[in-house]
């Protein structure tokens, strides 16, 4: 069955890659939807075994690497951890596969993008499921160069190729001090299996090392390192620029990649390595810091941001944040909550952006939308259900996961864990108001499209619509249903059991009732005020922007991180890649290498030419010249 469930995605990818011309694309779509749901399926019956009846397994494929002290098997880990990734993978990867053959109908190259999708899912399972950390980079590896081809797919489009490589480098970074955490762990332990490096880590806490010409402590290097390589994956202040631009690639890659999965590996890595950060407080306050910094930054940018798939985007990532600084402040448990909502409305806010692009022609811009709430009911409606489970609106998903985090970072009790409670009711705040902006703009209001007349505007097709259903249903009761599993005081320890270690235990106290009520009050509040804002009266919009113009460029340009990272990295490469190409290669290298010797050669040739003149008399003469020379040089010796 686990092997069902990892393979049929490959299979898929590889009868819908090599043989899609043959079978057609309509045989392509099929197969790989229909493999990836029965992966679905199966996900949920281990879920449910996980459950119920604690089911745990290591299956061993095949011995992968054996030399020295490196022993590495190639396997199928399941335990709740992966169990819960394999749902969210499998279920919004069959989603979108099912989507996609509404979203992607004209597109002339159908077979080839669900060949990325199907690979994707396939080296995301192999990620979730492997029990050491080199499987674990290749599955990381993979799902970047997936994540480069499915940005990228429109590849004759220039921004695509511009985003999917700046994806791909960005993430390059991360990559590398996650490579470099690897070989740590391998040197100081002699393997990279999780289990033995786990039971290992408390033999090393004081141990200390030289890195960098600086003595750090041995538990600390190793979770910062791997947090480095959680940062770019996840997109985390720093190494977020890639996520936004991410968008260029087709709306459902958007709902698979960077809304439910590739981008939750960094979390799903803290997460599972939870036995090496929790011996490290150093390290811990740093992701929470790095999270709470990350979801107000995020937060703030999506406000003024008028691509509505970049809204989301941002949205993702002050999402990613709040999942961080909750595994930051030791709730893991509640991190994979927040995670598994957030798959649901958040792949149901992306695939609904995707049903308005659809119907505006491809036209993402909000401001040239509003008015066709009538036009595309049911769409209005999901879009509604995702944006009040992403707000926290009481009794949704959301609700219970994201409330959640702000309780368990202000239980943590110490001067962290409050800030990130304050700034996760604020960032609260924030989305609640660039959320209900989106809504408005995008349904509410005048009709402002000058291109597109409205009766041409029309609902999707019900192959994309019922993958939207299914997302809704998620996104109203996974919060209501799973949060005593997954958070709960009894339950939830007895589901994690020792995929998840606690060196304390989570207080079970009760946080003051201004926790427990400012977020859906604010939630709640917002919805009558962001109406008002964008809707009824928009003069105080445009003149809140126009008084604070200075501001409101700098959240427009995204802080000027690109012009920044422009200016300290991407000039300075370039001018050194012309110094190196110009000056040393062509100048030098090729001046004094082949092209020197080559209009030697020419020179020597040129002159050489003059002696084969045809003419008897003039090979004889140089003839005799030779044998003069050769007669000299012999009586000489």
């Amino acid at each position: 069955m686990e092997y069902a469930l990892v393979f049929l995605p490959l299979l898929g990818s590889i009868i819908s890659g090599f043989f899609g011309r043959y079978i057609g694309d309509r045989i392509s779509e099929i197969i790989t939807s229909l493999f990836v749901s029965i992966s679905a399926i199966i996900s949920l019956f281990i879920f449910k075994e996980v459950v119920l009846n604690n089911y745990v397994n290591n299956i061993v494929i095949l011995n992968w690497i054996s030399s020295g002290f490196l022993e590495v098997n190639w396997s199928i880990k399941i335990d709740s951890v992966s169990s819960v990734m394999l749902v969210v993978i499998c279920l919004v990867s069959s989603l979108v596969h099912i989507y996609s053959i509404g979203y992607m109908s004209h597109d002339p190259h159908k077979s080839r993008f669900m060949a990325y999708l199907s690979l994707f899912t396939f080296s995301m399972l192999m990620l979730v499921t492997s029990d050491n950390f080199l499987q674990l980079f290749f599955g990381w590896e993979g799902v970047g160069l997936c994540s480069y081809f499915l940005i990228g797919f429109w590849f004759k489009k220039e921004s695509a190729n511009s985003a999917a490589i700046k994806a791909f480098v960005v993430n390059r970074v991360g990559d590398f001090g996650f490579a470099l955490g690897i070989f740590l762990i391998f040197y100081l332990f002699d393997t990279v299996n999780y289990n033995e490096v786990f039971s290992q880590i408390p033999q090393i806490v004081e141990k200390e090392i030289s890195f960098l010409g600086l003595t750090v402590g041995a538990v600390n290097l190793i979770c910062i390192l791997l947090f480095i390589g959680a940062m770019g994956k996840s997109a985390q202040f720093l190494l977020h620029t890639w996520l936004p631009d991410a968008m260029e690639g087709p709306t459902p890659v958007s709902a698979l990649i960077h809304a439910a999965t590739m981008v939750t590996a960094g979390v799903f890595l803290v997460v599972r390595c939870s036995p090496i950060f929790e011996y490290s407080p150093f390290a811990l306050n740093l992701v929470c810091i790095v999270g709470m910094m990350t979801a107000f930054f995020a937060s703030t940018v999506a406000l003024v941001q008028n691509d509505i798939k970049k809204i989301i985007a941002y949205s993702t990532c002050s999402q990613l944040g709040y999942m961080f600084f909750a595994a930051g402040v030791g709730a893991y448990n509640v991190a994979m909550f927040h995670l598994f909502t957030h798959a649901f409305f958040k792949a149901l806010l992306f695939l609904g952006s995707g049903s308005v692009i659809h119907s505006f022609e491809n036209e993402q811009d909000i401001r040239k939308m509003g008015g066709v709430w009538k036009k595309l009911p049911y769409t209005w409606t999901l879009m509604i259900i995702g944006t009040l489970a992403l707000t926290g609106f009481p009794f949704l998903s959301g609700y219970y996961s994201k409330d959640a985090i702000i309780e368990f970072a202000y239980l943590k009790g110490n001067t962290t864990g409050y800030i990130a409670a304050i700034v996760g009711i604020f960032t609260a705040l924030l989305t609640a108001i660039y959320s209900w902006r989106l809504i408005f703009k995008t349904f509410h209001g005048h009709y402002e499209n000058k291109k597109i007349e409205m009766k041409s505007i029309h609902e999707s097709s019900y192959v994309m619509l019922i993958p939207l259903v299914i997302l809704a249903i998620g996104s109203i009761f996974a919060g209501f249903f799973f949060k005593e599993i997954f958070i709960g005081a009894d339950k939830s320890i007895k589901f994690w059991g020792e995929s998840i270690k606690f060196l304390l235990p989570l207080s079970t106290d009760h946080p003051p009732s201004w926790i427990l009520f400012s977020t859906p009050v604010i939630v709640i509040l917002f919805i009558p005020i962001s109406y008002y804002l964008f809707v009824n009266n928009k003069a105080i919009t445009k003149w809140l922007v126009d008084e604070n113009k200075i501001l409101y460029n700098f959240l427009l340009n995204k802080w000027y991180f690109d012009e920044i990272y422009e200016y300290l990295f991407v000039n300075p490469a370039k001018k050194i890649g012309i110094l190196f190409w110009k000056k040393i290669d062509i100048r030098t290298i090729d001046r004094f290498g082949p092209d020197g010797i080559a209009n030697i050669i020419k020179k020597l040739s040129s002159k050489a030419i003059k002696f084969q003149s045809g003419y008897i008399y003039q090979y004889a003469f140089i003839m005799l010249l030779g044998f003069s020379a050769l007669l000299t040089y012999l009586i000489i010796l």
